[in-house]
């Protein structure tokens, strides 16, 4: 199940183009591989996908959006997988119910595969058809599919999770337990701010959302060296954190109250001790990983508690530059490549001359941003445009990836988002405050 980090696509000639949509493909069904058909069929709630509906929902994407578009004499492989598989493209036609994707019990994971085969095939001869000067006209379609394909490979771990959960064998998947850990001492890095740029700009793939870059006004302000693990969220816990409605937003103490949240998600007490659900199997929480399957609510009152609050994603991706880490391959971090799939204690020290810690990878980190469209943003033209647009709206603003994330799909100015209440995804938690530091207060203290 190795991953090895590539680099960005920067030629497009037909040899090196084929090359990589093997390589992006084959990873798919690696990841599939240790799942037999009866895991890949179940959905063990509505924002769970099956995993044989994510190898071939990335299929039809390749299907409708490049040979549906440019192979001479087209037609679908099957009628229905059109229907079947399309996630939430309106102007494309009628779609199956997302909640019900797991009562399609055929086509089977097999099925599936034959259906991937064949679209692999046709890609491939399609490509290796095409002069280097068409090839670069379809370049944004092709890398857009290599780039949605990885974010399935990343919610087809955090679903599967969901999935092994709820089995009361607690199956493994893949990973090894890393060796208890205690956290260090949190430090503080201070950024100045002032009139700053944001977003994507230059060479290198970039999805709509990340577009256009503009400038944003920052106070002075510190981020948090790494993120808060799970003894800083025990001792939350203990203090009466998810029983104290005064620390909660109104939503999320709803949330709390309507469904019985006292500890993060996969956490269960047994005989006195937490234990936490992983990729590989049950174990007693680790107090200095970072705490993660936390939502925005519990993000929040948990900055709430400690005196602080969670950065805006402006605040996150200035810091990040002003640390020297804007280059995600050269910082590296915990990412799927490394093959834990959960989140590690920080390091020791940051990169050579920085000084955040746990920049990339281990956990998406909230941010205080609702995930709303950047000053001047347009969707693309036609069924494409439905990526990202029209999500701008109840959601926040998630950034730097996680253990699951593809290591060439992490990225500076990658805007992930998800709604208030998500638990399921690899979401964790870095602090934030304005500038420089004050006295200690009682609930400081904690952080």
């Amino acid at each position: 199940m190795t991953h090895e980090r590539t680099p960005a696509m920067t030629t497009w000639d037909p040899t090196r183009v084929v090359e990589r949509y093997a390589q992006v493909r084959a990873h798919t069904e690696a990841l599939a591989a240790p799942l037999s058909p009866e895991d890949q069929t179940v959905q063990s709630m509505p924002d769970v996908s099956p995993t044989k509906w994510h190898r071939a929902h990335v299929t039809w994407f390749f299907e409708t959006f490049l040979l549906a578009e440019h192979e001479s004499g087209f037609a679908p492989f099957q009628d229905q997988y059109w229907f079947l598989f399309n996630s939430y493209y309106e102007s494309l036609g009628p779609r199956y119910s997302r909640p019900d994707r797991g009562l399609v019990t055929r086509p089977g994971a097999h099925e599936v595969g034959d259906y991937r085969r064949n679209v692999d095939d046709r890609v491939r001869e399609l490509v290796e058809g095409l002069d280097e000067g068409t090839l670069t006209k379809l370049a944004p379609v092709v890398e857009l599919g290599f780039h949605h394909e990885q974010q399935h490979q990343e919610l087809l771990l955090m679903d599967i999770k969901h999935v092994l959960s709820r089995n009361p064998l607690q199956p493994v998947y893949a990973g090894t337990r890393r060796t208890p850990s205690e956290p260090d001492d949190l430090g503080w890095v201070e950024v100045e701010g002032g009139l700053v740029e944001v977003g994507h700009e230059g060479a290198g793939f970039a999805f709509d959302n990340e577009l256009p870059r503009h400038r944003q006004w920052l106070e002075p302000y510190r981020l948090a060296d790494r993120l808060v693990t799970n003894a800083e969220w025990l001792a939350f816990m203990s203090d009466g954190g998810y029983q104290r409605a005064g620390l909660w937003l109104s939503d999320g103490w709803a949330r709390v109250n309507a469904e019985g949240w006292r500890a993060p998600f996969y956490w269960v007490e047994h005989d006195g001790v937490w234990l936490e659900h992983t990729l590989h199997g049950t174990w007693p929480v680790d107090p200095g990983a970072p705490v993660t399957h936390v939502s925005f609510y519990e993000a929040e009152a948990y900055a709430t508690w400690a005196g602080k609050r969670l950065p805006t994603e402006a605040e996150w991706e200035h810091a990040v530059v002003a640390d020297g880490q804007g280059d995600a391959a050269r910082a590296g971090g915990n990412l799927a490549d490394q093959q834990a799939f959960h989140p590690a204690a920080a390091p020791a020290s940051a990169p050579a001359g920085s000084r955040l810690r746990q920049v990339y990878g281990d956990c998406w980190e909230w941010t205080a941003s609702a995930y709303h469209p950047y000053p001047g943003f347009h969707p693309p033209e036609g069924a494409i445009g439905e990526y990202n647009g029209k999500f701008m709206s109840n959601q926040m603003v998630l950034r730097g990836g996680c253990a699951l994330t593809p290591p060439d799909h992490a990225r500076l100015t990658y805007r992930n988002f998800f709604p208030h209440a998500a638990r399921w995804a690899m979401s964790g938690v870095r602090l934030a405050d304005g500038g420089a530091p004050t006295a200690t207060t009682g609930q400081e203290a904690h952080a």
